[in-house]
């Protein structure tokens, strides 16, 4: 993960996901909607998981 992605979580967390898959989109798009902080936890546990880095 590099620092412009972390960078872009915590600004715009559904943008950081992008090419994560649609699920991934969707999830950290309303957890963002529902409030700010738990979109950017999703955003960051999405692209530190190992299964979605290939």
């Amino acid at each position: 993960m590099s620092l412009g992605r972390v960078l872009l979580s915590i600004f715009l967390p559904p943008l950081a996901v992008l090419d994560k898959g649609c699920g991934s989109i969707l999830i950290v798009t309303l957890l963002t909607i529902a409030g700010w902080v738990p979109g950017v936890i999703a955003a960051l546990v999405i692209l530190n998981n190992p299964k979605y880095n290939k």
